[in-house]
């Protein structure tokens, strides 16, 4: 009798086991162009899936694939029915992914049995502008085993507003939970986490004692990752934590492959890639785009950045961190402003030294950094730094200012002895850059505002030609294209046009630094290059900290701009020219080789046509009848100087930046050169140019 018992228990568990091992059922993951079998009514679900955020919609997000069911496919205007064709019940579980507004009955998922609704769902939105984000939802329809069943998606709802999205209808034997999670305790200083590119973004928390302290987004590897991020888990080292997943898929792997470390991933690797900028800044892993708070401090130079660390793709907007004492060599540090919630991002902004601790946030001897940032769910915030930068608190008085609009940029506006902030603001329609003064960093008193610029706004003073007496207000935003006035510390007069700032191809949201002693006395500007590094698990990087200047020309006073000298820490060897006849064919310059150069020439164009460099096969063409200079199908006016064309050119494993006429032309262009093309040449076609002075440097890396 015992062994009889045994047997049957053996049968019952080698059933159970068999029946949780059996794969899932997919119903419908709605990644073709049409609906297949599904029968459709109406007009709210349109010819086929949506292939995401529809237009007009918020972004739409947590769906699997490319495709899924969204009735907003003429906005919320019309209606419809989506039903499937018959399927028999033959798991415990039918589990899906919804969003959309949450009116029963009217906007819903439904499953019919025979001619009844037997089961029914809504998305989580109870009211229109609510998040259209995809949640997993699961039935328990055990009953009903065996039987046959309908789904239907219903958009029934009327008067302008409400629809449904749906993706990745599957039976199951497990309900798709809601949360997965790990527990352990912290014992080291990084999380690696694994990242595929491609992979359904996933939602991802942090808990300590059940509070959450970070929660993002990442794009989680559920085979062999594209490559490894990583958490600074250092904060919380010895304490108990729980990650937790809102993972649809089954068993991701990626949640279990996570693993603690006192190293970043593949430490030997770092900052020796394939495509790693060698003398640009760019962020150890992860993306980063616009500068924010460029300030000098004792010694550094800070640069924060928009930075997502969790993946090569904007989004889960951080401030990242780097300092330097020479403008290229950068050492990263940990993530400067996390966001206070999952949603509420730290946008773009600016840091300044408060030197008075007008603020009163001051505690000990190191001066007080504010940073001011964008919060994008409060408004414009300041944080505060007693130990240079390393760490920051929220004010708990934030936001400082609301308004509609972003990116604040403070300075010290000396003859008033105040603050000042521009700061993009919309109002009507209209874009603009919009005045705020302070005498402490937390009230702020709105004084005017000029339209005509977007985002990322930059206010500056500078000399013209060098004279103390003679100085110039510069305004510009995201583009960098500039109007020269005046400013009284409330109002902008203009006193010219908008000029144009760089004549290249990724050049955007650049800024100037804060708090640069007055000995030195320049004004540096770093801006965001906007260019992909394929294949790498770090994306974008920043242009070369270069100086601003004013200068009188023939049309007027303009900026001009150049590379900071310090470039020179890195120079090798040397290679020039004096006063070179240039013709078809001749190769001056044959045996130089590199990927890294400072290059700058002096050219006469004699009677030749058309005469330039070219480096690593990519043409610098300047076309002498156009006096136009020419790269990657971008163009610039650029008329001789003296009878000299001027130009000088940085090269970084993926860009080129031009600057031409003593700095008057600023040209950054993001391009990936051959990787067998390591020459540089010089030519002239249609006569004989002359190379007056060329002067090569190949450069080192500034990581080494």
């Amino acid at each position: 009798m015992k062994k009889s018992i045994l047997c049957v228990i053996g049968l019952l568990l080698t059933a159970s086991l068999a029946r949780a091992e059996r794969p899932d059922i997919l119903i419908a993951d709605f990644e073709g162009k049409t609906y297949g079998e599904w029968e459709v009514t109406g007009e709210a679900f349109g010819p086929g899936p949506a292939r995401g955020t529809l237009p007009r919609q918020m972004r739409v997000s947590g769906f699997l694939g490319k495709g899924l069911v969204n009735s907003f496919y003429q906005g919320d205007r019309t209606t419809g029915r989506l039903v499937s064709p018959p399927l028999v019940i033959e798991r415990r579980y039918v589990n899906f992914l919804i969003g959309g507004g949450g009116y029963a009955g009217k906007t819903c998922v439904n499953l019919r049995v025979g001619d009844k609704t037997v089961r029914t769902a809504t998305g989580p939105n109870l009211k229109p502008g609510g998040s259209e984000r995809l949640k997993p939802h699961a039935w328990d329809v055990g009953q009903f085993l065996g039987k046959t069943a309908r789904i239907e998606i219903v958009d029934q709802a009327t008067g302008g507003w409400g629809h449904i999205n749906v993706d990745h209808i599957f039976q199951s034997d497990e309900k798709a939970e809601a949360l997965r999670s790990r527990q352990l305790v912290l014992e080291k200083s990084y999380l690696h986490l694994p990242v595929k590119s491609g992979s359904p973004k996933q939602r991802m928390r942090l808990k300590i004692d059940g509070q959450t302290v970070r929660e993002f987004d990442i794009e989680l590897a559920d085979a062999r990752p594209d490559y490894w991020v990583f958490m600074d888990i250092s904060p919380f080292r010895g304490r108990k934590a729980t990650i937790e997943l809102e993972a649809f898929l089954r068993d991701p792997a990626g949640l279990s492959a996570i693993a603690q470390s006192d190293t970043l991933p593949n430490p030997d690797r770092l900052y020796r890639e394939k495509h790693r900028p060698q003398f640009h800044f760019s962020s150890r892993r992860g993306w980063n785009n616009d500068p924010n708070g460029l300030v000098y401090c004792d010694g550094e130079y800070h640069l924060f950045y928009q930075h997502n660390p969790y993946g090569c793709r904007w989004g889960n907007m951080h401030w990242g961190h780097a300092v330097s004492r020479d403008l290229v060599h950068w050492k990263e540090l940990p993530v400067a402003l996390y966001p206070p919630r999952h949603g509420d991002w730290c946008f773009s902004g600016s840091a300044v030294v408060d030197r008075a601790n007008t603020a009163g946030f001051k505690k000990g001897d190191e001066p007080v950094i504010v940073a001011a940032f964008t919060s994008t769910g409060r408004g414009e915030c300041i944080a505060y730094s007693n130990d240079l930068g390393r760490t920051f608190r929220d004010y708990q008085g934030n936001p400082v200012v609301r308004h509609r609009g972003r990116d604040p940029k403070i300075i010290w506006y000396e003859p008033a002895k105040k603050w000042v902030m521009a700061v993009y603001d919309e109002v009507d329609k209209t874009r603009n850059i919009a005045f705020y003064d302070s005498t402490d960093l937390k009230q702020w008193k709105y004084q005017s505002r000029i339209e005509g610029f977007y985002e990322c706004p930059e206010l500056v003073e500078l000399p013209v030609d060098n004279d103390a007496a003679n100085k110039k207000w510069v305004l510009y935003s995201g583009d960098a294209d500039y109007i020269i006035g005046s400013f009284d510390g409330k109002t902008f007069t203009k006193e010219s046009g908008k000029h144009r700032h760089n004549y290249g191809n990724c050049f955007y949201a650049s800024q100037v630094f804060n708090n640069i002693p007055p000995e030195d006395g320049r004004r540096i500007q770093i801006g965001w290059a906007r260019i992909q590094m394929p294949g790498m698990p770090f994306n974008q990087m920043m242009t070369f900290p270069c100086r601003l200047t004013l200068r009188k020309t023939d049309e007027g006073v303009r900026m001009f701009v150049n590379p900071v000298r310090e470039i020179a820490s890195l120079y090798e060897k040397r290679f020039a020219l004096e006063s070179t006849a240039v013709g078809p064919g001749e190769k001056p310059l044959a045996g130089i080789s590199g990927d890294l150069f400072d290059i700058k020439a002096e050219f006469q164009p004699g009677d030749a046509a058309e005469f330039g460099l070219v480096v690593r096969g990519i043409p610098i063409r300047y076309l002498v009848p156009k006096q136009t200079l020419e790269c990657l199908g971008k163009k610039a006016p650029l008329q001789p100087i003296d009878g000299t064309v001027r130009l000088r050119v940085l090269v970084d494993r993926t860009s080129l930046e031009i600057f031409a006429g003593d700095g008057r032309i600023y040209m950054p262009l993001g391009v990936i050169p051959a990787d067998k093309d390591r020459t540089l040449a010089i030519f002239s076609q249609g006569g004989k140019a002359r190379a007056r002075r060329i002067e090569v440097h190949t450069l080192r890396s500034a990581w080494q």
